[in-house]
């Protein structure tokens, strides 16, 4: 396994594993969406490029390119309906 496809898997395995400890530890939905968000679109992202770095064909690179974008769009639609749905429940963002 090339050593720069192993260093992006794990770092994209430490941003997922951020984005858990931020959804087990935030205080309120907004917060955890947030977390999760960014952290797992990152995360992913250097895991799928860790595959592409290894998968040594263009084609299948580009495939996993095309994924990441569409987990991209899927997550921010999916963040924002929850987000408005909690908003719409009355769950106010946490203030000290």
């Amino acid at each position: 396994m090339n050593g720069l496809a192993l260093a992006c898997m794990v770092l994209g395995a430490l941003f997922f594993l951020a984005g858990t400890v931020g959804l087990l530890r935030f205080p309120d939905v907004h917060s955890r969406l947030h977390a999760l968000t960014k952290a797992d679109n990152v995360g992913l992202g250097f895991l799928l490029l860790g595959l592409a770095l290894e998968a040594g064909s263009a084609a299948v690179a580009a495939k996993l390119f095309v994924t990441w974008c569409l987990v991209l769009l899927a997550s921010a639609s999916v963040s924002h309906v929850i987000a408005r749905a909690a908003l719409r429940r009355g769950v106010e963002p946490w203030q000290r």
